[in-house]
């Protein structure tokens, strides 16, 4: 969708109405009780956002929240509407994960969502509706758990993504080819900070997702459209998002425990490579000495004599095949 591009529907009864009407006629039809309107915006000009946030009577501290890039998901309660923030998550093809801010304003008949940019697709949300269309009949608030629904789906597939790397880096971990040391941290390292952006969205989105169903079951307005039928649909959503934080914090103690793995083994790889220089550093002192030491200017029991030239190779021999039986048995060489 284009940079400032608007998406709507209206609902009425719960049946579809009209699909991509004009922005302007968003009026007309809140006007009209036994409607469902929604709204979508993306990447919008602030002047548009401006103009809906003025004719919808929507807070300016919620509309500033909406296009920030950095707010933390969160539901309020306004005098006008219900204003949620929150992010939708995606793999990217580096294995990374990237965020898109999705923000909603529920207001008594109406929902904007807000989108920062066209990475997280609403037709997705419209097929979702249009799937559950027997909930339509109970308004904004199926339209809301809806939304919410494919975002957290979303979650799971990134989050599903991330498990498969750290598959990946599972088995090369125990690879005895010493090379593959730094690809291994370097893996490691961007799987923990992916995992760092994923915890940091679905924790708050915990939070997001009880205080909705909290309102929901105690605050009479919303109680009332709300029904005891939908009410199951968001104890669902609340399970799957608890579902997605603890495999998300399982998923952060794998990875951390593969990386400290990987230096245990790093230090083990150069303990190794240690006790093998040492022994053949012994293996070639045996030589070293005996001729080293038979050069001095003392002669050597059959100096100037080819027995005694058979005597020291001999002896050199020996002692660096007796040495290296005895580095291999140990398992240094």
């Amino acid at each position: 969708m284009a940079s400032g591009a608007v998406r709507t529907r209206v609902w009425r009864n719960g049946a579809v109405e009209a699909d991509n009407f004009p922005f302007e006629e968003i009026s007309d039809y809140l006007a009209e009780r036994d409607t469902v309107v929604w709204a979508d915006l993306c990447t919008p000009d602030p002047e548009q956002l401006d103009q809906l946030a003025e004719e919808l009577g929507l807070d300016p501290h919620a509309v500033e929240d909406a296009i920030s890039l950095h707010q933390r998901p969160k539901a309020v309660r306004y005098s006008t509407h219900l204003f949620l923030s929150t992010y939708a998550l995606r793999s990217n093809a580096e294995g990374g994960v990237d965020m898109t801010h999705v923000s909603a304003f529920l207001m008594s008949h109406s929902v904007v969502t807000v989108r920062l940019d066209s990475g997280f697709d609403i037709e997705e949300v419209v097929r979702r509706w249009d799937d559950n269309s027997d909930l339509l009949k109970y308004g904004k608030r199926a339209l809301e758990h809806g939304l919410l629904d494919v975002i957290v789906d979303q979650y799971f597939e990134v989050i599903q993504n991330l498990d498969d790397q750290i598959e990946e880096l599972q088995d090369l971990l125990f690879d005895d080819d010493g090379g593959h040391t730094t690809e291994l941290q370097k893996r490691t390292f961007a799987v923990r900070s992916a995992l760092l952006r994923v915890r940091r969205v679905v924790l708050p989105m915990r939070d997001l997702v009880e205080t909705v169903m909290r309102r929901a079951t105690t605050d009479d307005e919303f109680r009332s459209d709300l029904g005891v039928e939908l009410l199951p649909y968001f104890e669902d959503l609340a399970d799957h998002i608890l579902r997605a934080a603890e495999w998300t914090e399982s998923l952060r103690e794998m990875v951390s425990s593969i990386y400290e793995t990987s230096l245990s083994l790093a230090d083990a790889r150069l303990n190794t490579v240690m006790k093998k220089l040492t022994s053949w550093a012994a293996i070639v002192a045996v030589p070293t000495a005996i001729t080293g030491y038979f050069g001095q200017n003392l002669k050597f029991p059959g100096y100037g004599s080819g027995a005694g030239f058979a005597v020291s190779l001999v002896l050199i021999i020996v002692l660096c095949l007796g040495l290296y039986a005895l580095f291999k048995r140990k398992g240094w060489l």
